[in-house]
């Protein structure tokens, strides 16, 4: 192997050691995103799991359900949107800003 190729190398598995490790601290990273004016607050982790769902009880109503179920998928999906957002900011750092598919 020659020795440019095996400079490549090094530095993939610099990368590819360096993405290990913003994805385990992503995991131990939330964002939160709120509905509703705050009725409805979501915290996803860098994972994208959803770590808690905070429902505010003056939202509740029984004759509207739907609401509450938009409400809460809104924060829900913007949580995972900043999530995503986060871990992707983080990886691009990593990569120059190159979109590497795959990645995250």
């Amino acid at each position: 192997m020659s020795k440019g190729i095996a400079g490549i190398m090094k530095q993939a598995q610099k990368m590819q050691e360096q993405m290990a490790k913003i994805q385990a601290e992503a995991a131990t990273k939330t964002v939160e995103a709120t509905a509703g004016g705050g009725m409805v607050t979501a915290v996803v982790n860098g994972k994208q799991q959803l770590v808690s769902l905070k429902i505010e009880k003056d939202v509740v109503d029984p004759t509207d359900i739907e609401m509450l179920q938009d409400l809460i998928m809104a924060a829900v999906n913007e949580g995972m949107k900043k999530s995503q957002d986060s871990v992707a900011s983080e990886m691009g750092k990593l990569t120059g800003g190159l979109n590497i598919p795959g990645l995250f």
